[in-house]
């Protein structure tokens, strides 16, 4: 029986004081984990499910193998996992702007780090995912310098960022410039807290093709209700 709570880790960091806990959780009779982030949460392992559905949705878009993928966001490393369970994957680099993060998983500290850290097609990036969209330098972690699939999850929604520098990503030129980082009929992939948005989808179609939002509901315990998140999915041209 693990203590009902545990502070694994506690650091300082340029947005605020970040967070690793353990807790039991009655509930749901496991162990929870959770990242906090100054005031936000920003995971929490008993909801995985539109993390998970994020990277299976991107994936199901493409056929073929020796794909390359980048995941924007590391978290617990769910989204990650899911891109690797794919036997098509050829390379996974996970773009995460806090070097605390990605010390957990290469210290075992997150049930995911073992796994991706021992997995020779997963690579963890330190950077700021949206700085490097910005700078036209995404590309350059990727083996043929384009990706197939681009998976995001670090803001709660594309009105809801977690800085202010993140909110021209989600702009028409931010979009472009992503698109950039993907192959012909490449997917674009991003997980949102809210419902679809249609300004943003609009926005979307203006960059992309077969633009859509899915919806992705789950069982919440804590509410005992269903809760849902916004998966949204679109793709670059066809050359």
């Amino acid at each position: 029986m693990s203590a009902r709570f545990q502070e694994l880790d506690w650091r300082p960091t340029p947005m605020g004081e970040l967070v690793l806990r353990r807790r039991r959780d009655p509930a749901v009779d496991e162990d929870v984990y959770e990242i906090k982030l100054g005031a936000e949460f920003l995971m929490s392992s008993m909801f995985t499910v539109a993390e998970i559905e994020l990277a299976r949705l991107a994936l199901a878009e493409l056929s073929g193998t020796a794909l390359d993928v980048a995941v924007g966001g590391l978290g617990l490393g769910y989204t990650a996992l899911a891109v690797l369970e794919n036997p098509g994957v050829r390379s996974l680099a996970v773009v995460e702007a806090l070097g605390e993060v990605i010390e957990w998983h290469e210290q075992g500290l997150v049930p995911a780090g073992s796994t991706l850290t021992a997995d020779p097609r997963c690579t963890f990036v330190r950077g700021d995912f949206f700085a490097l969209v910005r700078d036209s330098a995404l590309a350059d972690v990727a083996p043929e310098r384009r990706f197939h699939a681009v998976v995001l999850d670090v803001d709660h929604s594309p009105r809801h960022v977690l800085h202010p520098d993140h909110a021209d990503f989600y702009e028409v030129e931010g979009l472009r410039r992503l698109a950039h980082s993907l192959h012909p009929g490449g997917v674009f992939a991003l997980w949102s807290n809210d419902p679809p948005d249609e300004d943003f989808i609009a926005t979307l179609a203006r960059c992309f093709t077969g633009v859509r939002a899915e919806v992705i509901s789950f069982a919440n315990p804590l509410q005992g209700r269903e809760s849902t998140n916004t998966v949204y999915l679109a793709r670059t041209p066809p050359a």
